[in-house]
């Protein structure tokens, strides 16, 4: 039995989520694939508010978002259809992508396809990081900001981008304490917004540093940092012990592109982008015809970013199958702007060169009937 709706999305994140309901919205049916129990992905780990427009829900935190949105899908319910706990196990040269839904085998066979599997976290080599109490900045996250669980009495962070900053103050707030943060870069990689507040609270952020080993009998006990040259090669006689039962490691996403390798799509390792993702064009259709694109699979950027581009594969998969609403070019020149305002400036720099690599010649549209 083949199950075949208009549009599959696979990932119920920022990007799937929007993906999903415009596409509902225009009038197509839509099947929403989440390997979670809950829907919202990043959006559920953050209490903190978000930046950007009113379009981009600013002031509203990432956990309202995604209570927001996940409802707005289920108002469509009579042609959106969701499955949790369903994990897209491959996509197919015939268009057939097989999911485990709920411990059972499932085969789909969609006219389009909007692929937002999101990212996953990279991770340091060093002495002893298999103890106990050495987590990633997602997990500790979701340890705290999902199930209400500290990861411990004192964390030293590793990583001082976004992630390393918001997470840092995340933990203040529970009432962990942080003992530093350390990055290797010589300047801090997140917004100084979120630096100053860790500033103040009293957390040093130690630029130009490494991590060198863990300590611990059976679980983190200490850590050994040390200054680093511009060579990235720690420099002799600057070792400092930090005593912490965790460590925190925030040192950058890398795109989960697997299904888009085994669906043929070309692929390019673009280093401002966190690793190898899809040629797309500006319709977000990667070089598979009828398989479009959304979030941190194309580039690691924020979740207002995912949420822009979630409307657009959206928008622009329903339209190729005739589900073209009388606003869709607004909609489509209005999700185009947001894009290029969010990405402006010194801050979007590096996602800018990265997207100058990725475009790819237009990509033949197939006919209505056709699948993925």
């Amino acid at each position: 039995m083949f199950y075949e709706p208009d549009l599959a999305v696979i990932g119920g994140g920022p990007a799937g989520l929007m993906a999903a309901l415009t596409a509902a919205k225009a009038g197509a049916s839509v099947l929403l694939l989440e390997r979670d129990r809950h829907l919202g992905g990043q959006l559920v780990k953050q209490t903190h508010k978000f930046f950007g427009s009113e379009k981009q829900h600013a002031s509203v935190r990432g956990i309202e978002i995604a209570s927001l949105l996940e409802s707005q899908l289920k108002d469509l319910s009579e042609r959106a259809e969701i499955w949790t706990e369903a994990t897209a196990i491959g996509l197919y040269e015939d268009g057939v992508l097989t999911v485990e839904h709920q411990g059972v085998y499932k085969r789909i066979k969609p006219a389009r396809l909007v692929v937002a599997t999101g990212a996953s976290e990279k991770y340091l080599s060093f002495p002893n990081n298999d103890l106990p109490g050495i987590y990633g900045a997602g997990a500790v996250q979701t340890m705290m900001n999902v199930h209400g669980v500290k990861p411990g009495q004192r964390v030293l962070m590793i990583g001082a981008g976004n992630i390393g900053l918001i997470v840092s103050y995340q933990l203040l707030q529970a009432g962990v304490q942080v003992a530093a943060i350390v990055e290797g870069l010589p300047v801090i990689g997140g917004y100084i917004v979120h630096a100053s507040k860790i500033r103040r609270a009293g957390v040093p952020i130690l630029t130009s540093h490494t991590i060198l080993r863990a300590d611990g009998r059976q679980s983190v006990e200490s850590a050994v940092i040390a200054r680093v040259d511009s060579s990235w090669n720690p420099i002799p006689g600057t070792e400092e012990t930090i005593p912490c039962d965790v460590i925190c490691i925030a040192v950058g996403l890398s795109p989960l592109a697997e299904l888009l390798w085994q669906a043929g799509c070309e692929m390019r390792y673009v280093r401002e982008l966190g690793g190898h993702v899809p040629v797309r064009n500006e319709r977000l259709e990667t070089t598979v015809p009828g398989l479009y694109i959304a979030g941190d699979l194309t580039g690691i950027e924020e979740a207002s970013a995912a949420m822009v581009e979630g409307h657009l594969a959206g928008l622009e998969a329903a339209a190729s199958l005739g589900y073209k609403t009388e606003s869709y070019e607004a909609e489509r020149q209005d999700c185009m702007e947001q894009l290029r305002s969010l990405r402006a400036g010194p801050a979007g720099q590096k996602i800018r060169q990265g997207l100058s690599r990725t475009a790819a010649l237009p990509v033949s549209r197939p006919e209505v009937d056709h699948a993925v």
